[in-house]
């Protein structure tokens, strides 16, 4: 069986400028792994090109041994940093959406997840705050039965208080066979959730591994790793 995601070689340049440089990695089914990275380190187009919302300049990227396209788009499924609801649709306007547009769309658990986070399906997206329009979306990608789950700074418009229950949302709705993909600069936050950790600096791959095994060889937490690499 071929691996879930890989990346071979992958490279992106925007005009002399290299997003990523010859990036190879693997993830398999089952597991839960952070990539992280400072501010330009190339983990946003990363999640792109896997997506395939960019086009490599050299290498590739298959799912399920497949290059991206219609079939990955099937099993893949994305929350991107930005908030893309239409402020003038109702929230069970977007639940009745996804319905139409994936298959794998499960109407219970969403509607199950907006009533353990206090929302209600007939509030139109124009009256709710940030932190909540992002949870709406995170339920939105956490209803699908995917097979891979990539999320873009998942927690980071969210507040302090609501950051557990969200991690709790996400390990809560995903199957055991699936593997989420995080990218987050608050990494004290998701640690305890990860088994895998991918640091990007300048669009290389500097360590890609376990997280314990990480945390036993450097003798510290992810985060005061992740300092340690990207410390100016």
């Amino acid at each position: 069986m071929a691996e879930l995601l890989e990346c071979k070689n992958l490279t992106k340049k925007f005009g002399s400028k290299a997003a990523l440089d010859d990036v190879t990695l693997t993830l398999g089914r089952g597991r839960i792994v952070g990539l992280l990275g400072p501010n330009g380190s190339g983990k946003t187009t990363l999640i792109k090109t896997i997506n395939g919302l960019l086009t490599p300049t050299s290498g590739e990227v298959l799912i399920n041994g497949e290059k991206p396209g219609i079939e990955s788009k099937k099993v893949i499924s994305y929350l991107p940093e930005r908030t893309y609801l239409n402020d003038w649709m109702k929230v069970k306007d977007m639940l009745q959406y996804f319905a139409d547009f994936y298959d794998d769309f499960n109407m219970n658990k969403a509607l199950e997840m907006l009533e353990r986070l206090h929302i209600d399906p007939k509030d139109r997206l124009k009256t709710l705050s940030k932190g909540t329009k992002e949870k709406v979306q995170l339920i939105l990608v956490m209803s699908r039965e995917a097979d891979l789950y990539i999320l873009d700074e998942p927690i980071g418009g969210v507040d302090p208080a609501s950051r557990d229950y969200i991690l709790d949302t996400i390990l809560s709705n995903y199957s055991e066979n699936a593997t989420l993909l995080i990218s987050t600069h608050l990494i004290t936050d998701i640690e305890k959730i990860l088994d895998d950790v991918i640091f990007l600096k300048d669009g290389h791959v500097v360590a890609n591994g376990s997280a314990e095994d990480i945390r036993a060889a450097q003798d510290c937490s992810i985060d005061a790793y992740f300092r340690e690499v990207f410390r100016c």
